[in-house]
């Protein structure tokens, strides 16, 4: 989700749930041991992160939320100055955020990929099956009228279409910048809108293609067509805690892993539902998942 090198300059705008409207990163890390976990900003996310954490505390870890803290850019320098421990990442999106030149492939040669790139201090633990690509997604009226299937359709239509996504995706190579060079792809205008916008403005027709997470709910309520993608440009996006070493013990790490191991895509669609459809709780929506698989 997905992914997700740099905008440069880019403000740091922190919602934080836990705790008022203080900076989340004044201080390092938590106190006495805590593991801090954090969370992009979007949904899906924000879930991960329940999931995670509460699946340490059920442990005994002592864990601190510090959720929706924005993009990529935003957070990634976090975890490696210590004030962030755990964070649920997408594989292929660290690797690209590592390194732009690396290629799109399989969950395990992305894995090692990301070994290699990551500095001292930061490693992965176990991928989950569970995975959130993002997608060019159209409307089923877009795709009857241009006739599109996959990406490589877009070549011949997307000069006179709208396509609409977070902002760091017109820059990203798992973004605008490999479709063009991937696919030929050059869409007339690209349109930065947050992620819970995209939808209503693909019905509305202010844009006519979206940078949607396949795990979208949405996508299946509005029978919204996923473009296939061939070349593989978005490649692996398998769930995958990016951690801090020193700041997490084997008890955090093989809760973690648990939940890894347990999660599905098609679970992960149905807990993502529920919270962006059904507006339940994420936070309760993780604590009955984790009772169910025995993990809390």
């Amino acid at each position: 989700m997905h992914k997700k090198l740099a905008l440069i300059g880019l403000p740091l705008v922190v919602l934080l749930s836990a705790c008022g409207g203080s900076d989340p990163f004044e201080e390092e890390g938590g106190e006495g041991g805590t593991v801090v976990i954090g969370s992009a900003d979007f949904p899906e996310s924000s879930l991960l992160a329940e999931l995670y954490g509460r699946a340490m505390a059920a442990e005994g870890v002592d864990v601190e939320y510090r959720l929706n803290i924005g993009s990529r850019e935003v957070y990634y320098s976090q975890i490696e100055s210590g004030n962030l421990s755990v964070f649920p990442e997408y594989n292929g999106a660290t690797l690209a955020y590592l390194d732009d030149d690396a290629p799109s492939t399989d969950p395990e040669e992305t894995n090692r990929l990301v070994e290699e790139a990551l500095p001292d201090g930061l490693e992965i633990l176990d991928s989950s099956s569970a995975e959130n690509k993002d997608s060019v997604s159209v409307t089923s009226e877009v795709a009857d009228e241009y006739g599109l299937t996959t990406l490589a359709d877009l070549a011949d239509a997307a000069d006179g279409l709208v396509l609409g996504g977070p902002p760091e995706f017109e820059t990203r190579h798992q973004g605008v910048v490999g479709l063009e060079s991937v696919y030929g792809v050059e869409f007339g205008e690209f349109r930065s809108l947050e992620v819970a916008l995209l939808t209503q403005a693909l019905l509305d027709d202010d844009i006519q293609a979206a940078n949607l997470f396949t795990t979208d709910p949405q996508i299946a309520v509005e029978d919204f067509v996923v473009l296939e993608d061939p070349e593989n440009l978005f490649g692996s996006q398998n769930i995958t805690p990016v951690i801090n070493s020193d700041q997490v013990d084997d008890t955090a790490r093989a809760a973690l892993n648990a939940v890894s191991a347990a999660l599905t895509t098609e679970e992960l669609t149905q807990l993502n539902e529920r919270v962006i459809i059904q507006n339940e709780n994420a936070a309760d929506v993780a604590q009955e998942w984790l009772e169910e698989q025995g993990l809390a």
